[in-house]
């Protein structure tokens, strides 16, 4: 308790930048405090702020998976990263769970206006109109954000070696094909 009560402010701000549903952040930091005095019951945690975060994240991954409305097809095949099938051996679920982070660190190195408009489309369901006018801006602005993230993403998953170029295989990932 005196480790993690002075961080739970830090926790609450994680939560507040990486939740969109502000009116779920009291559970969500609840929940994560919870889980972790539950581990710490049987293991004390090496590093608590580490383990905290974690949790956090897996998390928003879970309640995520569990509404459904993930659609970034544009963005990633999530069908091929066997996360919601039951016969997932341990390598592909670790190898999705690497994937998810990366989407995750991918997402987070967009530009904020970018970013938002990515989540409104790709994560809300928000239709081009409705993504424009919560935002404040034109529809053809939509656009170009929704075209640069894009971009921006296949970047980074090519710099990290996801995505193969024109011509090459993919050393990593050979079952499946580019998500682009």
């Amino acid at each position: 308790m005196t480790e993690v009560l002075p961080l739970e402010a830090e926790l609450e701000n994680f939560i507040r930048r990486h939740w969109r549903q502000s009116d779920e952040v009291a559970d969500l930091r609840q929940e994560v405090l919870t889980r972790l005095y539950r581990f710490a019951l049987e293991n004390r945690p090496t590093q608590p702020r580490a383990l905290m975060f974690r949790i956090a994240r897996n998390l928003m991954i879970d309640r995520i998976r569990k509404k459904s409305v993930v659609t970034i097809d544009a963005v990633m095949d999530f069908e091929s990263l066997s996360v919601s099938t039951d016969e997932a051996d341990p390598f592909e679920t670790t190898s999705a769970r690497q994937e998810l982070r990366m989407l995750q660190d991918a997402l987070d190195d967009l530009p904020q206006r970018t970013r938002d408009v990515i989540f409104m489309r790709r994560v809300q369901g928000c239709s081009q109109r409705e993504t424009a006018k919560k935002l404040k801006i034109s529809e053809p602005t939509v656009e170009r954000h929704i075209s640069k993230g894009v971009t921006l993403l296949m970047e980074y998953f090519r710099r990290h070696g996801v995505v193969r170029s024109a011509g090459k295989t993919r050393k990593s990932e050979a079952r499946r094909d580019d998500f682009a």
